[in-house]
């Protein structure tokens, strides 16, 4: 079928590609590896290091559990697949592990809207376990026993996010992809309204597409083209402990409240108990959602509620050091979807960005998704939802601009 866009021939002619590729997260990583599978040559521009932004502060989720049903749970049981079939011959190398997730109640109401949201989760492909309160130390020998019930997930799972990057970025070189770090997009080029490539700090690049998957900067990158994609920053800190015995925490284990932090809208510190174990014995706590701008200022009260409410749940942990802490930024959109596809405001510009704190778990139903529409297939699923231009392009963003 034919590409939707023109151009393809001429940008290659001009020592241009395909797509370019604006940034070298774990979105940007993807969309370049499933791109250039599909035979497009791809160039990546990211103006640091790769995976320097949200894909090295983060966790590395990979969850269905904390979404609702509609097109975000649609697009990560579809990212699911991608990650367990398109990818399994390279899951060792991100060392995906499909540990579960349990989420736990404090109380009976808290166990009835959680059976509620099970069951809701369930008719749209959903694995969900209702766990009785005598059942919870089954699951986690150290779990408090105030705990009400719990959902046992056995599809959530997890990766090492920056290993994702470093390697789909591999993979994507070698099917001729090429990546420049410390090359910052300044412009772009165009013919009339339509987008033909990118200005950088290290010259220009004629490209048939270009894709920004800037992350929390994207909003930034939209707007050199004229375009508003409102991506916000939303801070968040993780704790790390000292190292535990093996499987001391064995699931990714996170109260309920959980779940409508995730889906709110408030600027203000919100926290609700996330705690896993890794391979090295140290156990990650999070999590912490806060709209501050750019703000790396640490936050002693955030970091004090994290710890506080992780030793509500695993009460053993009051005597476990905390050997650091570390935060970064994920790029929020205001009714918490990603923007997907193309933007008619721009003709040849696409954009993947605005996955909040999905973005690891989503990043390679994203990247292939883009794909298929770039090459001129139907995509496995309806992009219409994610669609760049469904914001006002008149209500402004209250964040500052990334510097």
């Amino acid at each position: 079928m034919t590409p939707q866009w023109f151009g393809r021939s001429a940008a290659r002619r001009r020592g241009g590609a395909d797509l370019v590729v604006v940034g070298a997260g774990v979105v940007g990583a993807a969309s370049a590896y499933f791109a250039s599978l599909a035979g497009l040559r791809v160039v990546v521009v990211e103006r640091g290091a790769i995976a320097g932004g949200t894909s090295s502060a983060g966790e590395g989720n990979l969850l269905v559990s904390d979404k609702e049903a509609g097109p975000e749970l649609d697009l990560a049981l579809y990212s699911q697949r991608v990650w367990r079939e398109d990818l399994a011959e390279h899951a060792a190398l991100w060392e995906f592990e499909a540990k579960g997730g349990l989420v736990v109640a404090a109380s009976e109401p808290s166990v009835a809207a959680l059976r509620e949201l099970g069951d809701h989760q369930r008719r749209h492909g959903v694995e969900v376990r209702d766990v009785a309160r005598e059942e919870l130390r089954d699951y986690e020998p150290h779990l408090s026993p105030e705990l009400a019930g719990a959902a046992f997930y056995p599809q959530d799972a997890q990766v090492q996010p920056m290993l994702v990057v470093a390697h789909l970025l591999r993979l994507a070189r070698g099917l001729g992809t090429e990546v420049r770090t410390g090359t910052e997009v300044t412009g772009f080029l165009r013919d009339g309204e339509r987008v033909t490539g990118v200005r950088t700090t290290g010259g220009d690049i004629p490209a048939g597409a270009v894709l920004n998957a800037a992350g929390t900067w994207a909003g930034a990158v939209a707007g050199l083209a004229g375009v508003r994609v409102p991506v916000l920053p939303r801070r968040g800190f993780i704790l790390v402990t000292q190292p535990m015995p093996p499987r001391t925490v064995r699931h990714k284990v996170y109260a309920a409240e959980y779940v409508g932090d995730v889906a709110s809208s408030d600027a203000a510190l919100q926290t609700s108990p996330v705690v896993e174990g890794t391979d090295s014995g140290t156990i990650l706590i999070g999590a912490s959602r806060e709209r501050v701008g750019f703000d790396r200022t640490v936050s002693v009260e955030a970091i004090s509620a994290l710890a506080a409410k992780a030793i509500a749940l695993f009460p053993m942990l009051r005597e476990v050091r905390a050997m650091r802490t570390y935060l970064g930024f994920r790029p929020y959109c205001p009714d918490h979807l990603p923007v997907i596809g193309p933007d008619p405001r721009a003709p040849g510009l696409w954009h993947a960005c605005g996955h909040e704190g999905a973005g690891i778990g989503l990043s390679t139903g994203t990247g292939k998704l883009v794909a298929q529409a770039l090459t001129g297939r139907a995509p496995d699923l309806d992009l219409k939802p994610f669609a760049p231009d469904r914001f006002p392009d008149t209500e402004p963003d209250t964040e500052e601009v990334p510097q």
